[in-house]
């Protein structure tokens, strides 16, 4: 069975596999358009797998943001599989291109990588960065939703107290999910805030505090140093804590996006992306771009407005949103 075939069954499994494969399908209709569209063309032009077929193949990747260097490894990998699969025909490579796409996501790692870190009774705490305007509050906002709707108990920290509006935006959010907010005045200590939504979420006896934090911070050091002063709250009052650093990144802003990342990696252990607003752009690439130049698995993918649309990231279902119109044609 090819890759193709095997990615065509798995999302046509359940209810549930079906649905994903839906909101994968839906919200990768740009990128779709675009990548597999040039893919589709390359192959109709070519009838050999050549240099040159592949010469312009890394451009089709290098134009949906999938990063230099990723797409160096990638090309690597697909002409040691055509030669050790003796492909000619270039409509033979669709299935190869699919299946190296999913490894390369995955490097030495299971599928358990994209799950978020929570633990079993006893408090868990994550810990959101990244800067204005991605997205980050309504992807705490939707985050609280989901764990509240799984049967958790959620309380949110309010720690971005330099943004004006992002206290009241994050008490909507907080309404919305049926979940407590914790808070103090606009300008007050971020740390403290944390240090007020740890004590809260003990005593309400939560299963999961999700702190938010500033991302109007102009330069490296001042992120380093609140988020190292934040992160040493956490640490001090739940050993093991914060069991996951989500960064916020904004999937329109492509190789800015990776730039934010390395940014916040040196100042912050970050453990996983939220990649939001993959809906609304044509290089959703900058997903395996992140995974392999930073080592920092995607775990949430935002594919549209609504609430439920925060999906679990799942590389299967993004390598099967990309390919959606050729799997059906096969």
């Amino acid at each position: 069975m090819s890759f193709m075939d095997k990615l065509k069954t798995r999302f046509k499994k359940t209810e549930e596999t079906e649905e994903v494969s839906t909101k994968y399908k839906e919200g990768m209709k740009k990128s779709r358009n675009s990548f597999s569209g040039k893919i589709n063309d390359l192959i109709a032009r070519y009838r050999k797998v050549d240099e040159e077929f592949f010469e312009e193949l890394e451009e089709v990747l290098i134009a949906a943001d999938t990063g230099v260097m990723t797409v160096m490894d990638l090309i690597d990998e697909l002409k040691m599989e055509v030669k050790r699969q003796n492909i000619k025909d270039t409509k033979d490579i669709k299935d190869v291109i699919s299946e190296k796409l999913v490894e390369i996501y995955y490097g030495d790692d299971d599928e358990e990588v994209e799950t978020l870190n929570l633990k079993e009774n006893e408090l868990s705490v994550i810990l959101v960065v990244g800067v204005n305007g991605v997205g980050k509050t309504t992807s705490i906002g939707k985050l609280a939703y989901q764990l509240k709707q799984e049967g958790k108990r959620v309380v949110l920290a309010a720690g971005d107290t330099f943004r004006a509006g992002a206290i009241e935006q994050l008490e909507i959010w907080g309404e919305r999910a049926d979940v407590d907010v914790i808070k103090q005045g606009p300008g007050s200590d971020p740390a403290a805030v944390i240090y007020d939504g740890i004590k809260a979420a003990k005593s309400r006896e939560a299963d999961v505090l999700i702190c938010d934090t500033a991302g109007r911070l102009q330069n490296k050091v001042n992120l380093m140093n609140e988020l190292t002063k934040v992160k040493r709250v956490i640490e001090r009052e739940v050993p093991g804590a914060p069991h996951e650093v989500l960064l916020v990144l904004d999937a329109t802003t492509g190789q800015n996006a990776l730039n934010q990342a390395k940014t916040f990696s040196e100042a912050t252990n970050v453990s996983g992306i939220v990649l939001t607003k993959l809906d609304g752009t044509a290089k959703g690439g900058i997903v395996l771009a992140i995974r392999n130049e930073l080592q920092i698995p995607v775990k949430f993918v935002g594919l549209g407005e609504q609430v439920e649309d925060l999906q679990k990231f799942d590389a299967h279902a993004f390598v099967y949103g990309l390919f959606a119109d050729m799997l059906e044609e096969a």
